[in-house]
């Protein structure tokens, strides 16, 4: 037996080898009776702040797991482990040809699910190999021109590249720790199997996705990049094939769409092509950037301790005049503003933070609930439009040259001034961002951030900037599918991911492509 002890306290002064010290403690026990011991889970108490406290789950044996149990029945945080959920994925009795298109985590997931059962899987992606595409991205922030086709939203691994990295999500299901344990095998750090919020950090996640494409390849996965699915063929009722580029037909019995939320031709093609579409709800705001050291006296108590992480936070408040819901999201600590535009005319802005989120300042989108009556018609596309239009009021009002608008919070919420301290690059400009949001996103920021400030005192002040617009924080519409995960109009077509409308990050997308994959391996398994 083993046995798994729950809210464990470490005072920042105090070492984790300390751990078995404080079980035998609790257990009233002898230290030396414990024969092993592992952490499960690792998070930070700082409801009584500046006496931060680290919280553990640890796995353990000792001599007689059954009699500590047994004397400690008091215990609620005592229990014994239980096996751990397994996902098992039977093999294909014959050899189908699966197009995945998207190399974001669901697409990834989805291809490694089917090459692992026997599947031929032919994976394409529009944008270019992660290597290649940081020199985009990187060239762009310099004052280079925008790769329409390689950029923070295009390439290996999807918008997550360019991102935190978080691997937080509410979605419960039994493939979440083998997504964790894979991506520790393709090189994530190995605390992402314990800790309360794990993260990878973008630069990190590179290299794990360099590693990912070269295990697929070795499972004889055929991987294209600069191949956007341009097309599709439908024979006998079902999809047949998909056409890269406007001309290359790749034959197949099965296709799925593993998009991302800003592959607006591809919308424009299911749309024209008829597949079963619905207008969905998202949201609309600004990022707010502050000093890193700020978040961290606020959340903690102390600017910085050897032993706490950059903190992080998550607001929330619902206004009772418009009913809309108004939060934080995609909290970036010790990262960067990114600007993340993917076509022409239009500015998009998101976050992103390196592995050891050390940057001096911390990050976070503002948005507010958009509903699809407030869309501007009841076309399919219509979210996309209303992104759309925002995000070109952004670019225009920054100066039409990729430069973002920006402007001191004090002043967008009551005029009274304050600095701009941005790390977008390549620059920000100082504008009025009222005029680059629609009316009620304005208002709602501008009634919910005294209600923010109450609860973290000094979020609102002099040090804080908001930079605009952030428009994508989920897709604009839904890929209908049915539960097996099938479109409801195209047979042989499976719709996954974030930008189909299933998922909400870099987890759920992954654990959404795994089960698209498993429904199709189970129409080609031996019943």
């Amino acid at each position: 037996m083993t046995l798994k002890l729950r809210e464990i306290a470490l005072s920042l002064d105090e070492n984790e080898d300390l751990l078995p010290e404080k079980i035998a403690e609790i257990l009233s026990i002898d230290v030396v009776s414990i024969l092993s011991w592992k952490i499960l889970r690792k998070g930070i108490d700082a409801r009584r702040k500046p006496n931060v406290l680290r919280v553990y789950t640890v796995e353990f044996t000792c001599t007689d797991d059954a009699a500590v149990l047994q004397q400690n029945t008091h215990l609620a945080t005592l229990t014994a482990v239980q096996a751990a959920p397994s996902v098992d994925i039977s093999k294909c009795s014959s050899q189908p040809q699966v197009l995945v298109a998207g190399m974001g985590p669901a697409g990834l997931f989805a291809a490694l699910t089917l090459a692992e059962a026997g599947a031929q899987v032919c994976l394409v992606e529009r944008g270019r190999p992660v290597a290649e595409r940081l020199q985009d991205v990187l060239s762009f922030q310099s004052g280079g021109s925008l790769n329409p086709e390689s950029n923070v939203q295009f390439g290996e691994g999807g918008a997550g590249t360019f991102s935190d990295g978080k691997l937080t999500t509410r979605v419960n299901h039994p493939g979440m720790f083998r997504v964790l344990q894979q991506l520790v095998e393709f090189g994530a750090p190995e605390e992402i199997l314990w800790q309360a919020k794990p993260h990878i950090g973008s630069d990190r996640l590179r290299a794990v996705l360099v590693t990912f494409r070269r295990h697929l390849e070795s499972l004889g996965v055929d991987i294209r990049f600069s191949s956007r699915l341009s097309g599709f063929e439908v024979s006998n009722g079902r999809i047949s094939g998909g056409i890269i580029n406007g001309s290359e037909l790749i034959l197949c019995d099965q296709l799925i769409l593993a998009l991302g939320h800003s592959a607006r031709d591809t919308y424009q093609l299911l749309a024209d092509k008829q597949v079963a579409l619905a207008q969905k709800a998202f949201a609309v705001g600004l990022r707010v950037e502050h000093p890193l050291e700020l978040i961290n006296q606020i959340q903690y108590g102390v600017k910085s301790h050897p032993q706490l992480p950059a903190a992080d936070y998550r607001l929330a408040w619902n206004d009772p005049e418009s009913g809309r819901g108004i939060y934080s999201f995609c909290m970036c600590p010790g990262g960067t503003v990114v600007n993340a535009s993917s076509e022409s005319g239009g500015i998009v802005v998101n976050g992103m933070s390196d592995y050891k989120r050390d940057a001096c300042r911390s990050n976070s989108a503002l948005v507010v609930s958009v509903s699809t009556d407030d869309f501007p018609s009841a076309d399919v596309l219509a979210g996309v439009e209303f992104q759309r239009k925002w995000e070109r009021a952004a670019y225009l009002l920054g100066g039409a040259g990729w430069h973002a608008p920006a402007q001191p919070l004090l002043e967008f919420l009551n005029g009274q001034g304050g600095t701009i301290d941005s790390s977008c690059q390549p620059s920000v400009v100082h504008a009025d961002l009222a005029l680059c949001l629609p009316e009620f996103v304005t208002t709602g920021l501008r009634r919910a951030l005294p209600q923010f400030n109450r609860r973290m005192r000094g979020f609102v002040g002099p040090e804080a900037t908001l930079i605009g617009v952030e428009t994508r924080t989920s897709a604009p519409l839904r890929i209908l599918r049915d539960q097996s995960g099938e479109s409801l109009s195209h047979k042989g077509l499976f719709p996954t991911g974030e930008g189909a409308g299933y998922a909400g990050g870099i987890m759920s997308a992954a654990i959404d492509g795994m089960k698209v994959a498993a429904t199709i391996i189970d129409r080609y398994t031996d019943k």
